[in-house]
């Protein structure tokens, strides 16, 4: 319902963007991208659909419905999707690689700070802080998407069932993907409204209609290619993706690490649905037990470091890229090595999340309308809720507890505390950074800068280690 429809005056349309404008605008989502992928996209609702009025809600939550659907990282690839929609291919480069951009600089000076100092304790300080900030900034990211994207009974009840499939039982994250789809599709397909986006009718409150916003309801032009322009498409981001693979195999051979850091991290690009927490898993098996590229311990620092910088998690791949050529260097110095090996990683990480966006999202945009595909993705969004209340569950037990167990009963099996861990440091710094966000409704970088503070003053005061 819009502000015309109940007899209001209606909100005056935004003014047009231009490319470089929306540069800008694009740079501060990268730089306040906290909190993991909830955190991310809640950040971008905010200022894209509150703030700047650029998308509507349920444009936003159609886009964001594709991008859970992919292999890789949501966020990026929705910054990916509606800089696309604004400003073509164009505009869908500046805002994924802005978006970016940040993490990978923070994430390949801490790896250089990691192998030449080693764990120093006032790095670690600073991550103890900013670990507690970031489990706060995730349960509001939660709670937020959740309310937005759980409009219905069922869609509630998909998400709790969800929860329980990973949590407990530990199902795959692609079946419950699937499971969800098809039960979206076919509600979609009877004409129910159980999964119906949470558009601008579907709440009293303060959702932004789409044809109240810059883009409005109508299909963009660049939204039409013809077969040609959509082969050229794959063609051009297929050869960027796989000639430089082809070429280190050729060059160098299968076994270098180079090439290993090139196809091992392609796989994952085609695989990581869920995120960075529901691969890790495969990750870790992998980078560490297979290939020996680092320790348990250091792949756990890696997913810190990527905790609490901006940009995506999955760019803890970068820092198992970097140490993995760092310590199978050869004739290269091992720090040259090691920043080849984490830039590698990044590219055939993430230039596949370009490929699958603007061979996608034409088709997508086209099937607005489609009350099938509509329920279907909308149906998908509300399982993946369940999954990051997971994701957020595993932060909190291994931000809170120094040790977890592993609890079975029969099919049930699950990671527990370990009561007598607690970190009551944590724990105290945690509660006061959810006071910040939930109670005062502080600003993410003021409660990061203020947890991160108290973890550097608890290190002098010699609290911490």
């Amino acid at each position: 319902m819009t502000a015309a429809t109940i007899g209001l005056a209606a909100p005056v349309p935004p003014q047009p963007v231009t490319l470089r404008q929306a540069f800008w605008v694009w740079l501060r989502i990268a730089l306040l991208s906290f909190g993991g992928p909830a955190g991310q996209i809640a950040v971008m609702h905010r200022i894209l659909v509150d703030e700047k009025r650029w998308i509507g809600e349920q444009r936003f939550l159609h886009a964001l419905n594709y991008c859970m659907l992919l292999p890789g990282p949501e966020a990026q690839q929705l910054a990916t999707y509606i800089g696309w929609l604004m400003h073509r291919t164009k505009g869908g480069i500046v805002a994924g690689v802005l978006f970016i951009l940040p993490g990978a600089a923070a994430i390949m000076a801490l790896s250089w700070v990691y192998v030449l100092y080693g764990r120093v304790g006032i790095v670690s300080a600073l991550f103890f802080g900013l670990k507690a900030a970031v489990l706060a900034v995730v349960l509001q990211a939660v709670v937020r998407i959740g309310g937005r994207a759980l409009k219905t009974a069922p869609a509630r009840l998909l998400a709790a069932a969800a929860f329980v499939l990973i949590f407990f039982f530990g199902a795959p994250f692609p079946l419950i993907v699937l499971g969800a789809g098809l039960i979206g599709w076919w509600s979609g397909k009877q004409g129910h409204a159980a999964f119906r986006g949470g558009g601008h009718g579907a709440s009293k409150t303060a959702t932004v209609a789409d044809a109240d916003t810059l883009l409005g309801e109508d299909l963009p032009a660049h939204a039409r290619p013809t077969w040609r322009e959509t082969a050229q498409t794959a063609l051009i981001w297929l050869a960027l993706w796989l000639i430089p693979i082809a070429a280190l195999l050729i060059a160098l051979g299968p076994d270098d690490v180079f090439s290993r850091i090139a196809t091992f991290f392609s796989t994952m690009a085609m695989v990581t649905f869920g995120g960075a927490y529901a691969v890790l898993a495969y990750v870790a098996q992998q980078a560490v037990e297979n290939y020996g590229w680092l320790s348990p311990a250091e792949m756990l620092d890696g997913l810190g470091m990527a905790e609490t910088t901006p940009g995506p998690l999955i760019m803890v791949l970068q820092f198992v890229g970097f140490l993995g050529a760092y310590r199978e260097a050869g004739n290269l110095s091992p720090l040259l090595a090691g920043t080849l090996g984490g830039l590698l990683a990044t590219w055939v990480t993430f230039v596949p999340c370009f490929l699958w966006i603007f061979l996608g999202a034409p088709f997508i945009e086209r099937l607005r309308g489609n009350a099938a595909v509509s329920g279907a993705l909308s149906a998908i969004t509300a399982a993946v809720v369940g999954v990051v209340l997971n994701l957020a569950m595993w932060f909190a037990l291994h931000t809170l507890f120094r040790e977890t167990a592993i609890k079975s009963f029969g099919p049930v099996h699950f990671d527990a505390p370990v009561l007598g861990s607690i970190d009551p440091w944590a724990t105290l710094l945690a509660g006061a950074a959810m006071v910040a966000v939930f109670t005062l409704r502080a600003n993410v970088i003021v409660t990061l800068l203020g947890t991160s503070a108290a973890g550097i003053a608890l290190h002098f005061l010699g609290v911490l280690g």
